[in-house]
């Protein structure tokens, strides 16, 4: 590290995008001195060179990114560079916007002492000043206004005193009223059966210690099409940062506060300031006769100047996210949170939270029953008051909020786009600390920065290409199958239920032996180990080391002196579940990479262990949530390794992790209409361990919980 003074330091999210197109996220210990940005992959120690450095002069410029979403979390981007030089800059993301905004005011305060220098040298910088008539709202954010002007910097001499602080948000949609201005000219603007005044407002109820208000309109007819719309106003202790969070998230904590709420995803990320999100609603207002309703809208949010946000909504089509069996698709005319600062109160930060909906719901329970679109409404305006309750009642508020990945068209790689899934994840996951979060920031990627390539072998492609279908014509080692058994019956017929059938592996694709030079890939081809049987466990607790269980496959072939790796997929919930996988082979090819992994340290194996799931059968939102995409599970998830005389178990414990569960897609509630593949490898990093070799793949088809068994296991051995 230099002798200059350190401004602030500290861990944050390192974010990027790889030349393919391929944004990814790492953990870096950024440190910012008086005249350098630079970060680091651990926290430095003397005479560390870092990773990146970026000079800080009054040159620089701070651009919020806004919210970004990567493998399911949340994360606030600042992107920090020279104005001379703007293709030299570094990317910085945090799980929480506080922490951003800090990090901004810290580098903004450096780029402003070398401004002041530059100024007693007579080098003055003059800053862009925004007049009244530049917005039409009196408390607009500097980020829409800046984003306006912004382009202006990529020309020096057509502006050359631009302000710094710049934003990389393009404004709100033109289809959304912005309802927090209260400005009839405003709203006159809009003429699609909006253009009414926003400002009249008639106390309807308190409920809840919430102000309900119903909006009164100041024309001769509402369309019907257009329904009145309501707002709730109350106070909640949190500072407007916290609740923001909470409302940008759709992940299972939102459900402890949004009784409305069922489940949601992102469907478009448009920019760091706009998205398209799908988001199905639990109303409880008949739900036997009346059916459940979805939405899919356009999500755009800003930060004013005071530190108010506000979050807009508006329904809009998406050729992604159609209407969905079993659901009637409501529609949002307008509405969304503002949420204001207020005086603190015993030194307890306080918020006031306004949430405005203005919707029509459809279907016939809207025409003939006049209660049910006010009963409905006021359901969701509720909210508020669940936001209050959480926390009131919550101390801990670490976890970084997330909100599903449904579809990303946003990039621009073609191949990208196939490997962008739906990610649509159960409510019920467990929330996650920020140490856990920042584990599986180093996830899966077959574009990885650290990937080596050895020089000295380029000579030798052609030779080793040439090899790779020698793996097909190896001698087959037959295994006498008929002696192991598992609770989950083997069915090789493709229309059987509640079964298990061996995957052909050629329905994967692998690393080839050219991966090093081209990203090729190759059918999986013939596995390594033989899957002998599949065991399908339930118990009040937690299920680890199963191999114990005397007479199941890892104890039989242990005794014929076989060797079985065992996969014990854990799904937590009020019963707990464990799917068990016996592969076994007679013996480890020594020196071979299953050996080395079998034989390694956990470390070793948690960087190597990879799963690849696909979904043949089921409905079109589960079949893109789970794709076809790698997982590296020991990134994602938290996993034990029990190394017996003759078998290593794996227990993963899918409930560790939110991302595993999108990555898995092994919602409970669906189950039994899906049909999963899984495949188990290890992952090859060199040209000496590749090609990639399957240990074994496997096709479940229609589990039935009903049919899991409570397993009788042996107590472990005292160590």
């Amino acid at each position: 590290m230099s002798n200059s003074k350190v401004v602030y330091e500290g861990w944050m999210v390192r974010y990027g995008r790889r030349k393919i197109g391929r944004s990814f996220m790492h953990m870096r210990y950024f440190v910012l001195e008086s005249r350098l940005l630079a970060y680091y992959k651990r926290k430095p120690q003397d005479n560390v060179v870092p990773i990146k450095t970026l000079v800080i002069d009054g040159n620089c410029r701070v651009e919020d990114r806004g919210l970004k979403t990567q493998h399911g979390h949340m994360v606030y981007v600042l992107s920090i560079y020279n104005k001379k030089d703007k293709y030299n800059r570094i990317t910085m993301a945090a799980f929480n916007i506080q922490e951003a905004l800090i990090w901004k005011e810290k580098i903004e305060s450096v780029i402003d002492q070398h401004q002041e220098s530059l100024v007693a040298n007579g080098n003055k910088y003059h800053y862009f000043e925004y007049k009244s008539g530049m917005d039409s709202g009196r408390n607009a954010s500097s980020s829409d206004q800046e984003s306006q002007y912004s382009a202006a910097e990529d020309e020096e001499d057509s502006q050359p005193n631009l302000m710094r602080r710049t934003t990389f948000g393009n404004g709100p949609p033109e289809s959304i009223l912005d309802w927090t201005q209260e400005n009839s000219t405003l709203a006159c603007q809009n003429t699609n059966n909006q253009a009414f005044s926003r400002k009249h407002w008639r106390l309807l109820q308190c409920q809840n210690g919430l102000r309900i208000f119903e909006e009164l309109l100041e024309v001769d007819f509402l369309p019907k099409s257009c329904s009145r719309a309501m707002k709730a106003e109350g106070i909640v202790e949190a500072s407007c940062e916290e609740i923001f969070e909470l409302v940008m998230s759709m992940d299972g904590t939102r459900s402890e506060w949004d009784c409305s709420f069922q489940d949601g995803s992102l469907v478009e990320e448009v920019d760091g300031h706009t998205a398209i999100l799908y988001h199905r609603l639990q109303l409880d207002w008949f739900p036997t006769f009346v059916w459940p309703r979805d939405l899919c809208y356009v999500r755009y949010w800003r930060r004013n100047d005071d530190g108010s946000y506000v979050v807009l909504f508006c329904s809009r089509e998406h050729e992604n996210c159609g209407p969905q069996p079993g659901y009637v698709r409501a529609h949002i005319e307008s509405g969304g949170f503002n949420i204001s600062p207020l005086k603190p109160r015993n030194g307890r930060p306080r918020s006031q939270v306004q949430h405005l909906m203005q919707i029509d719901l459809k279907g016939w329970g809207v025409g003939y029953v006049s209660s049910f679109q006010q009963h409905c409404l006021l359901q969701m305006l509720n909210s508020v008051a669940g936001l209050r309750e959480y926390f009131a009642q919550s101390d801990e508020r670490t976890a970084p909020p997330r909100i599903p990945v449904m579809v990303n068209m946003t990039s621009c790689s073609v191949s990208t786009k196939k490997s962008q899934k739906i990610n649509l994840t159960s409510v019920h996951n467990r929330s996650q600390s920020l140490e856990n979060a920042a584990k599986m920031m180093d996830e899966y990627s077959d574009e990885d920065e650290d990937f080596q390539i050895p020089e000295e072998e380029a000579y030798a492609i052609e030779q080793e290409t040439r090899r790779i279908e020698a793996f097909e014509e190896e001698p087959v080692v037959e295994i006498d199958l008929s002696c192991f058994l598992g609770n989950l019956r083997r069915d090789d017929n493709e229309n059987s239920r509640d079964c298990w059938k061996i995957s052909d592996g050629n329905n994967f694709k692998l690393r080839s032996k050219r991966f090093c030079y081209d990203k090729s890939k190759m059918p999986g081809g013939k596995p390594l180990m033989d899957l002998v049987a599949v065991d399908w466990f339930k118990d009040t607790k937690r299920m680890d080391h199963v191999a114990r269980r005397l007479g199941c496959a890892a104890q039989v072939a242990s005794q014929k002196g076989h060797f079985c790796l065992v996969f014990n997929l854990q799904v937590p919930g009020s019963t707990n579940y464990s799917m068990v996988f016996y592969f076994v082979t007679k013996e480890l090819a020594a020196g071979s990479l299953l050996q080395r992994f079998v034989d390694g340290d956990d470390e070793f194996r948690n960087s190597r262990m990879k799963l690849i799931p696909s979904v043949p059968k089921g409905s079109w939102i589960v079949r893109q949530s789970v794709g076809s995409t790698p997982c590296l599970l020991g990134k994602a998830v938290d996993c034990n390794y029990i190394r017996g005389a003759n078998y290593l178990e794996v227990d993963v414990d899918i409930g560790s992790s939110t991302v595993a569960n999108g990555v898995l897609g092994l919602v409970v509630g669906v189950i039994t209409s899906l049909v999963v593949d899984m495949a188990f490898l290890v992952q090859a990093n060199t040209t000496d361990e590749l090609p990639e070799r399957l240990i074994g793949a496997v096709r479940v088809s229609h589990l039935e919980l009903k049919s899991a068994i409570v397993p009788k296991l042996e107590p472990d051995p005292e160590p």
